[in-house]
C-alpha cells in the first residue's frame, strides 16, 4: 500500500487554530435548511466519481450495504452521512497544516472487497450499528489490516440514539474479520494523540449530539498493546460531524477545533505506522 509522508509546515503552532477555523469556513458547505430531516424511506445515492489513484494521499470513505433502519437521514444509507464534505474539510485542514499535499477536493468511496483498496493506507467507515458484511468483505478487511491498513471507525451511536443498534453489531462483525481481537480503551499517553497535535485529555473532545461522554477504544496488532494500533473506535460520538458543521455556527469553533486536531492525528498515525 501507498505510504504518504507528512512534512510539518513552518509557524504553525500559534496560529494553527485560527488557520483551522479560517479555512474550514471557508469550505463549509452545510446548508441549514438540511439539519433536522429524518426519514426512514431509502433513497437512491451515487457518490462523485473516484480520482484514479496517482500516489497523492486520498481520503477513502467505505461503503457497504446498509442494514434495515440505516436510511433514517434523508433516506440515505448509514455509510454516506456527511459525505463528502467532511472529508473535504478535514484534507483542507490536513494541507492547511502540513506539506502532505492530499486530494483536496476528491474522495473516494470503496468497498471493503475492491482490491483498489489496498492502494490507500487509511480508511474511513461510520454509522458501523447499520454496516452488513460479507464473508468476502470479511476476508477482505483482515487482509488489508494485516498488510499495514489502518482503520477510522467514527459516528457511532449508543443504543436508542437515531434507533441505534449500539455495540453490538458492530463487535459481531469485527470478530469475523478478526476473530480473537480484543478492544482496549485507549490512554491518551498512545503515539496517536501525539502525533501531529498534542493531546493529553479525551475528556476535552465534545459532542455533536450525543449524551455522555466519547468513548475511544482500539484494536492493536495481536491484541498487543505495545504494537501497531489497526483501527480506531470513536464510540457514542460523531467527531465527523464537526468537520462537516465547519463555520455554520452550529458549535463553537473551539469545539470544532478539538475534533479537528483529532482527525489530523488520526491521518498522520495511520501514515507513519
Amino acid at each position: 500500500m501507498g505510504k504518504g509522508r507528512i512534512a510539518p509546515r513552518a509557524a504553525v503552532g500559534a496560529v494553527v487554530l485560527v488557520v483551522i477555523a479560517a479555512a474550514a469556513a471557508a469550505m463549509a458547505q452545510v446548508q441549514l435548511g438540511d439539519f433536522g430531516r429524518y426519514t426512514g424511506r431509502r433513497r437512491a445515492f451515487n457518490p462523485q466519481p473516484n480520482v484514479a489513484y496517482d500516489g497523492r494521499f486520498t481520503f477513502v470513505r467505505v461503503s457497504y450495504e446498509t442494514a434495515p433502519g440505516g436510511y433514517w437521514w434523508r433516506g440515505q444509507p448509514s455509510w454516506s452521512h456527511g459525505y463528502p464534505i467532511a472529508e473535504r474539510n478535514l484534507m483542507k485542514i490536513m494541507n492547511e497544516v502540513s506539506y502532505l499535499g492530499a486530494h483536496d477536493a476528491e474522495i473516494n468511496t470503496l468497498s471493503l472487497d475492491d482490491p483498489e483498496l489496498f492502494k490507500y493506507p487509511v480508511a474511513y467507515i461510520i454509522e458501523v450499528s447499520w454496516w452488513t458484511l460479507t464473508d468476502r468483505e470479511a476476508a477482505a478487511l483482515r487482509a488489508y489490516i494485516q498488510k499495514g491498513g489502518f482503520l477510522i471507525v467514527d459516528d457511532f451511536k449508543a443504543p436508542g440514539d437515531f434507533g441505534s443498534p449500539g455495540w453490538e453489531p458492530f463487535e459481531e462483525n469485527m470478530k469475523r474479520v478478526l476473530p480473537n481481537l480484543r478492544f482496549y480503551d485507549m490512554e491518551t499517553s498512545h503515539p496517536i494523540f501525539h502525533a501531529f497535535f498534542e493531546i493529553d485529555d479525551v475528556d476535552i473532545v465534545p459532542q455533536a449530539y450525543n449524551y455522555g461522554k466519547p468513548v475511544f477504544r482500539g484494536v492493536y496488532e495481536d491484541n498487543d498493546p505495545t504494537k501497531r494500533l489497526q483501527i480506531i473506535v470513536n464510540y457514542n460520538t460523531d467527531i465527523s460531524q464537526f468537520w462537516e458543521w465547519s463555520g455554520t455556527g452550529l458549535r463553537p469553533i473551539d469545539q470544532t477545533n478539538e475534533a479537528y486536531k483529532l482527525g489530523v492525528n488520526y491521518i498522520v498515525y495511520g501514515l507513519t505506522h
